[in-house]
C-alpha cells in the first residue's frame, strides 16, 4: 500500500475481469472506479483525475489505444493496458500512442500489483522530483545539472571512491532517456525519436548496437543486465 491514498480507474467491459481487478487492487487499499466503455472511460478519468489507469484495449465502442491518445493530450496519469492482444504490434501500438505497460491476459494478481506499484512510485519519483536531480541505481551516479556519470568504487582500506565513466553523447541520451522513465516500457521507436530524431523510425540496429555499449559501461554484468533490460520485440525498461 501506498503513503497516501491512491484512486485508480478500471476501463474493462468484462464485469469478471473488472471484478477481479477491482478486489485485487482493494485489497491493498486503493480506491477504485469503473468504467465498461470507452467514453465513459474518458468521463470518469476526466472527473475522478485518477492516479493511475488500467485499461483494456478491446471496448465496445471503439480501442483502448485511442483513450489513450486522448488522456495523453491532457495529462501524463500512468497507464497500464491489460490485454488478450499478445501480438508485438499490438503492444507497440498502445506503448507508442503513451500506455506505460502492458499486461497480457490471462496474468496473476501478483504481477498485477507488482507492476502497479512500480508505476505508481515512477509518477510519485517524477512529481518530486528535484530542480537538479541526481539518478542513481547500483554503483552508478548520473548528475544531470553537471551532465556526468560515475560509479562508486572500493579503495583498499580507504573507503569508498568513484570513477567518471565516459560515455559517448548517444549513450548519455539512451541512460537519461530510460533513467528519467523508471519501470516505463520504452519502445524503439520511442528511443529512436528522442535520441537520433523522427528521421530514423525503422533503425532499430541503433539502439542495439548502442545499447549493448552502454550496458558494458554501467551493468556489473552486460549479458544480464540488471538495471536496462530488454523488452523482446518491443524496447526496453530502466529498473532502478
Amino acid at each position: 500500500m501506498t503513503d497516501l491514498p491512491t484512486h485508480i480507474l478500471i476501463v474493462e467491459d468484462e464485469a469478471d475481469i473488472r471484478r477481479f481487478v477491482r478486489l485485487t487492487l482493494e485489497t491493498e487499499g486503493h480506491t477504485v472506479h469503473e468504467a465498461a466503455t470507452l467514453q465513459r472511460g474518458l468521463i470518469e478519468a476526466g472527473t475522478r483525475r485518477p492516479d493511475l489507469v488500467v485499461l483494456d484495449l478491446g471496448l465496445p465502442d471503439g480501442d483502448g489505444v485511442d483513450l489513450i491518445r486522448d488522456l495523453r493530450t491532457w495529462s501524463a496519469m500512468p497507464i497500464i493496458v491489460l490485454s488478450a492482444r499478445s501480438a508485438e504490434a499490438s503492444k507497440i501500438a498502445a506503448l507508442d500512442a503513451g500506455a506505460d505497460d502492458y499486461l497480457v491476459k490471462p496474468f496473476g494478481s501478483g504481477e498485477l500489483m507488482a507492476r502497479v506499484r512500480a508505476q505508481l512510485r515512477r509518477s510519485q519519483r517524477t512529481s518530486g522530483a528535484e530542480a537538479t536531480p541526481v539518478i542513481q541505481f547500483g554503483p552508478i551516479t548520473v548528475d544531470l545539472a553537471r551532465r556526468t556519470v560515475e560509479r562508486r568504487t572500493q579503495s583498499n582500506g580507504e573507503g569508498d571512491g568513484s570513477e567518471t565513466l565516459h560515455l559517448t553523447p548517444i549513450e548519455y541520451k539512451l541512460l537519461t532517456y530510460l533513467a528519467s522513465q523508471p519501470d516505463r516500457v520504452i519502445t524503439h521507436a520511442q528511443l529512436l525519436k528522442a535520441v537520433w530524431g523522427p528521421g530514423h523510425a525503422e533503425d532499430t540496429h541503433y539502439v542495439r548496437v548502442h545499447m549493448a555499449n552502454l550496458r558494458k559501461k554501467v551493468e556489473d554484468n552486460a549479458s544480464m543486465p540488471r538495471h536496462l533490460r530488454t523488452e523482446a520485440g518491443i524496447g526496453y525498461r530502466f529498473v532502478p
